[in-house]
């Protein structure tokens, strides 16, 4: 199998049916299997004539498509066939012998295309192509009659006017086969043909018109009369100009030779692409190696032969890489559309696998579905219109709304209506049944609303289909009333209006009901004008009743920062109270040796009390203490003795000191008031007597542990108190 009929094998847009000498079927291709319906394994043996119509199987339609064939070497026609399901599609058809390199008849081979949709359109422009034949021909076919003998020719006005002649002057034949072109005399009679009897009944040439030069074609047929001895008398016929005609059926020639040239110039685009293994990897390319000028076309890519597509688009190479190899490694061929934004288009898109396999080549046809795209989007906004207006008309029955209805016939400009819609219109009953013009119907409409109909009924009327539209008219009591008219208007298929029918419905208390929201929306709206100065307003007495609860906020701050500053300062003056009781029990026992020491606790104290006022008026002025390297170890040991006087003999104190206690950057005066604070607390947790102990340690954190502390992570000296009282509540925890 050469290489063009493996690419036609994967073209799924045909199908190929090859048969033997007799009509059995031998070969059946992938296209057939989707046209027809049937596998190759279910049809191969059988008579190709299982997809023929039951009528052309009576008619023998096949044989005699066969032998025309043969005797003239393809036979063409389109007609019904018959799929496996009983179904019946259009198809173009193409049957060619088949013969073997010394020429002998071994079969046939027959090509079908589906045009079940291009033969519907076609049927009806066919039907209106008759339609206008029908007419020219009632005032534009000719008669002619020849006399033999004479030569003479006489014809009507209609003939002579085909050929550009005036038709009150007697003329011969031959002055009118003189303006027949000179390749087509063949085809005409003369004199001494039509002597003896010779002359073609049924033909077309080309003439060039005596009074504009101008070339058309005619169409001729004629009858020879023969005298009472059976002798040529005259030639008789009609005549009448198909130039239109050839130039159609040269055209539909011309289109239907594109698409039998598949690789030459089918108006799809088609191209093949070639896989190869490129620097990204087994077949991550592919170069094309045949478009024909449709594929450029709907590429925009001039030239497009031979170039790869990393070449052409690298940003988008791997998605198509991916989808079209999709189809080489697996033989399945795919389908599906894509919009083209930059060029404004819809594309569908079919590719497939030429075999064999090894060939690493895929076939891609693209399709231009533009227009199809957008009369389905017409359409759907058109049935949504319809479907639109036929709820309302049926929400209107429902409620008993519809109060009339009427019909236009538009080129006679007659009304008629039934007695409803002329009551609510103002008119007489008797003439709205014998029809009325449209200007007496809307006399009665608001003077303010005729402008819009009359511009809404233009619209309808120039485009045809649903119309629906709104204005008052003047009943009988002199009131304007709102009403809605809903209808359609039928065109004929040359385009031309032709009835405009229709019903009409009240929507009085729908205006009145939609006048009370746009009252509301117009009373929201000021609300909503009205709404930043009222919260402009509650803005100013919530700020208000904020700076009160600060004012507030703060003198319970106060009150509990005096609270606290008296609880320490009562610590404090316990201590001095503590040296001096002590100094005066000695003293009155005559033992002064040790006074030094209690004197020296109480001048501590003194001092630390000193450092609080001194860290009071440092706050009250907002200034920062007073860091400075210091030895915990050494400030817990100074602190040791005054602890031990303020929480009593029945608590028992002990310290538990790091040895290499790193020093640390504090306030000594703060972390002894911080230490003599956590000591009195613990004593006041064990009214009972208990066990007090002071622990310093070095610590460091890390990320972690520094973060659950709100810390930065680095070394710190640790300063602990702990005892074994009743602890905190709750509220003194949350203080």
């Amino acid at each position: 199998m050469d290489r063009y009929q493996q690419i036609l094998n994967s073209v799924t847009e045909f199908a190929v049916i090859v048969t033997d000498r007799h009509g059995a079927i031998t070969e059946w291709n992938t296209g057939a299997e989707r046209i027809l319906g049937w596998k190759a394994d279910e049809v191969i043996g059988q008579s190709a004539e299982l997809f023929f119509t039951p009528t052309d199987r009576e008619r023998s339609q096949m044989r005699k498509e066969m032998d025309a064939s043969l005797r003239e070497g393809r036979g063409v026609d389109e007609r019904w066939h018959l799929r496996a399901d009983g179904t019946r599609f259009w198809a173009s058809g193409e049957m060619m012998p088949l013969r073997d390199d010394a020429g002998g008849h071994t079969g046939f081979v027959k090509v079908l295309r589906d045009r079940t949709g291009q033969h519907l359109a076609g049927v009806r422009l066919e039907e209106l192509q008759t339609q206008l034949q029908q007419a020219q021909e009632a005032g534009g076919v000719g008669l002619f009659t020849v006399e033999i003998a004479s030569g003479m020719l006489t014809a009507t006005e209609e003939f002579s006017r085909l050929y550009g002649l005036d038709h009150r002057e007697a003329r011969a034949a031959r002055d009118f086969e003189a303006l027949v072109v000179e390749d087509d005399r063949r085809l005409v009679s003369n004199d001494a043909g039509r002597r003896v009897g010779d002359a073609p009944r049924d033909v077309e040439y080309r003439i060039r018109r005596a009074d504009t030069g101008e070339s058309r074609w005619i169409a001729r047929k004629g009858e020879f009369q023969p005298d009472a001895e059976g002798r040529p008398l005259r030639f008789v016929g009609i005549a009448r100009d198909v130039t239109e005609q050839r130039s159609a059926r040269d055209a539909l020639a011309r289109s239907e030779e594109r698409y039998r040239a598949l690789f030459e110039a089918v108006d799809d685009g088609f191209c093949i692409i070639e896989f190869f293994d490129g620097p990204h990897g087994p077949l991550s390319d592919y170069e094309h190696v045949e478009a024909n000028a449709g594929y450029e076309r709907h590429t925009g890519i001039p030239d497009i032969v031979g170039r790869t597509l990393r070449d052409l688009a690298p940003d988008e190479a791997d998605g198509w890489i991916e989808l079209y190899g999709g189809v080489l490694r697996t033989g399945e061929a795919i389908h599906f559309e894509r919009d083209f934004p930059t060029a404004g288009r819809f594309i569908e898109v079919s590719a497939a696998r030429v075999e064999p396999a090894s060939r690493r080549q895929v076939l891609v046809l693209f399709r231009d579905i533009t227009a199809r795209k957008r009369a389905e989007a017409a359409l759907r906004a058109s049935e949504a219109l319809v479907q639109e207006n036929a709820q309302r008309v049926q929400l209107a029955l429902a409620a008993g709304a519809i109060i009339g209805t009427w019909f236009w016939d538009i080129p006679a400009d007659r009304f008629t209506v039934d007695e409803a819609f002329a009551r609510s219109f103002g008119l007489d009953p008797a003439l709205g049944r014998s029809g009325l013009s449209l200007e007496q119907v809307v006399a009665t409409v608001h003077p303010d609303d005729r402008e819009g109909l009359a511009e809404a009924i233009s619209d309808a009327i120039a485009r045809g289909g649903p119309y629906a539209h709104q204005y008052r008219v003047r009943r009988i009591d002199g009131q304007y009333y709102w009403l809605e008219a809903n209808g359609r208007v039928d065109h004929a298929p040359d385009g031309t209006p032709l009835h405009f029918p229709g019903v009409l419905i009240d929507i009085e208390e729908r205006r009145a009901v939609a006048g009370e929201r746009d009252r509301a929306f117009a009373e929201l709206k000021s609300l909503n004008e009205t709404l930043e100065q009222r919260v402009a307003e509650r803005s100013a007495e919530l700020m208000q009743a904020e700076e009160a609860l600060r004012q507030s906020q703060k003198m319970e701050a106060v009150g509990q920062l005096t609270g606290g500053l008296a609880h320490d300062f009562n610590n404090l003056l316990a201590g001095i109270s503590g040296s001096l009781e002590l100094m005066e029990a000695r003293i009155a026992q005559g033992r002064v040796a040790e006074l030094d020491r209690y004197i020296a606790a109480a001048g501590g104290a003194a001092r630390r009390a000193a450092a609080l006022t001194h860290r009071l008026l440092a706050f009250s002025r907002r200034q920062t203490l007073d860091p400075k390297p210091t030895d915990v170890n050494r400030l817990v040991a100074g602190m040791e003795e005054l602890v031990r006087r303020t929480v009593g003999p029945q608590i028992a104190l002990d310290t538990a000191a790091e040895p290499a206690l790193w020093p640390t950057l504090v306030d000594p005066n703060q972390l002894e008031n911080a230490l003599l604070n956590l000591c009195i607390n613990a004593r006041d947790a064990m009214p009972d007597g208990g066990r007090l102990l002071i622990e310093t340690t070095n610590r460091r954190l890390d990320q972690r542990s520094s973060t659950e502390r709100d810390m930065v992570p680095g070394e710190y000296v640790v300063m602990a108190v702990s005892d074994n009282g009743t602890g905190m509540t709750p509220e003194v925890v949350e203080r």
